[in-house]
């Protein structure tokens, strides 16, 4: 698994209004763990939302229009129940582009190449974006969940595809009201890592050990490659750091600042 740098940009408001702080933790936490759930393959979705019911987390959640596990895809009006219920627990919501493209360079000022995983040709998937189209694909995913659950809270916050920004990719965003969000450097739990190499035992006993105050983590609502989701283990996580005295928070709309991000 490679690591991605989170780099940021001023945020300006394009995402609709929300109140000027996140979820407060509750008094007494020893720190503050901030939960972020990109889109993924959704194929433990509804056991990873009842963890969270259960454990009193809220999370903030990265949309994309991502393929599904039921033949379906994530943004589907399908799928409409699922984020509506989301929405109604207290979670908030954030952009993770419409189609989970990747930004790989600069090929002029005001643009950037948005490419497909293994893409090439814009046919084959790659194309190049001006302010106006990337504002668009941002927008596109909030725009769908506002259809399916106008009542939910969304943030003025973005987190690119593999958390691979570009330098007008983040000047753009911001342009148009983003600011990029990726995760600080011990809130990568793994679950997109290879089971057999990195059994969920081994991930839990680290996250629990070194997650610390402040933290942003970056999970997802199932991947397809993992023999062994990170799901079976994610309330064993969650209640390990509530016994070490941390609390969940939402993000706050301006993000967290990218110190300590990998």
């Amino acid at each position: 698994m490679r690591r991605r740098a989170l780099l940021a940009a001023a945020a300006l408001p394009l995402a609709a209004p929300v109140a000027a702080q996140a979820a407060a933790p509750a008094a007494g936490c020893r720190g503050v763990v901030h939960l972020t759930i990109d889109t993924g393959w959704g194929r433990e979705a509804e056991a990873i939302a009842a963890i969270l019911r259960r454990r009193g987390v809220v999370a903030t959640l990265f949309l994309a229009d991502e393929p599904s596990w039921r033949g379906d895809r994530t943004l589907d009006a399908a799928w409409a129940p699922f984020w509506r219920a989301r929405a109604a627990e207290g979670h908030a919501f954030a952009s993770h582009t419409w189609r989970h493209w990747y930004f790989r360079g600069d090929p002029a000022p005001g643009r950037v190449r948005y490419v497909a995983r293994g893409g090439g040709g814009e046919a084959g998937g790659a194309v190049v974006l001006d302010g106006p189209g990337l504002c668009a694909e941002l927008r596109r995913p909030i725009e769908r969940l506002r259809e399916m659950a106008p009542e939910a809270r969304v943030l003025p916050l973005w987190r690119a595809p593999g958390g691979i920004t570009t330098p007008n990719a983040l000047a753009m965003a911001a342009a148009c009201g983003l600011r990029h969000q990726g995760w600080t450097g011990n809130g990568f739990w793994g679950d997109e890592l290879d089971s057999a190499k990195h059994p969920n035992a081994e991930l839990a006993r680290r996250a629990i050990a070194r997650t610390r105050d402040g933290e942003v983590v970056v999970m997802h609502w199932g991947v397809r490659s993992r023999r062994e989701p990170f799901a079976q283990v994610l309330e064993e996580v969650i209640a390990g750091l509530q016994a070490r005295g941390f609390c969940f928070a939402l993000l706050p709309p301006e993000g967290i600042a990218p110190g300590g991000m990998s």
